[in-house]
């Protein structure tokens, strides 16, 4: 079971969009993603254009890697996925991010309770307005205020959330600060996951070294399919220093 080990102690996930997966281009990003032995396959977007579960049912014919959903809206659910995020956006204040939706997806999830993996996400500022910010209708926290990240992740924890994730936002300008993940780091327990404006080897392996333990790629890897490789590379070298 996923939800078991997830997302263990340094591991790396592709965010797949449904809008933005096409067939052929997935082909060729898949095939990287299982030649370097990429952790999971994250499914899920902003807008709902294109049907989840065709991405899912394709990802799955193309590769053996455990899918995860990661649903943008109500319209994402899918109970194919290997298992589900429950997001919370516990960095905004906007209650059906916060519980509404969730009390209207409850009923429909409840058969699979044992997919499901509890998640506060928080919105971190990346110099420019994100598609998430503007979706959600929520406001990032400032990047200059580390002490707020802090203490909403504590809060996190301090609820019952199995996983935090600091993100950027799709597309950001610029990733979360190593010194947010690190500050973060130093007072939960919880697993880390980070995500958006990560577009260098480089960039991943601060954020891994600053705590994170699960590396989320999705823009960058668009752009740059490479990018997933070198970040899977990163986290074999990771592991195999601590294991010596």
């Amino acid at each position: 079971m996923i939800k078991d080990n997830f997302p263990g102690n340094k591991s790396v996930a592709l965010l797949l969009d449904p809008d933005k997966a096409a067939e052929e281009g997935l082909k060729n990003i898949l095939s990287i993603a299982s030649e370097c032995k990429t952790d999971y396959i994250l499914a899920g977007g902003s807008l709902t254009f294109n049907s989840i579960e065709y991405l899912i049912d394709t990802v799955r014919k193309l590769c053996s890697i455990p899918i995860v959903l990661f649903p943008g809206n109500l319209l994402q659910l899918s109970l194919r996925a290997d298992a589900i995020l429950l997001l919370s956006l516990i960095s905004g204040r906007n209650p059906e991010l916060l519980i509404g939706n969730h009390v209207i997806a409850a009923p429909y999830l409840r058969s699979v309770r044992e997919k499901l993996i509890s998640v506060g996400y928080i919105l971190v500022g990346s110099g420019k307005k994100t598609s998430v910010e503007y979706i959600s209708q929520t406001e990032a926290i400032p990047a200059d205020k580390p002490d707020l990240v802090v203490a909403t992740a504590l809060a996190g924890e301090m609820l019952g959330l199995h996983m935090i994730y600091l993100e950027a936002g799709s597309g950001a300008k610029n990733p979360v600060p190593p010194e947010i993940i690190n500050a973060v780091r130093e007072n939960i327990s919880s697993p880390i996951a980070v995500g958006g404006g990560l577009r260098s080897r480089q960039g991943i392996s601060d954020a891994f070294h600053a705590g994170a333990n699960l590396i989320i790629l999705g823009n960058g890897c668009e752009k740059y399919p490479g990018l997933l490789a070198e970040a899977c590379a990163v986290r074999d070298s990771i592991k195999t220093r601590l294991a010596t």
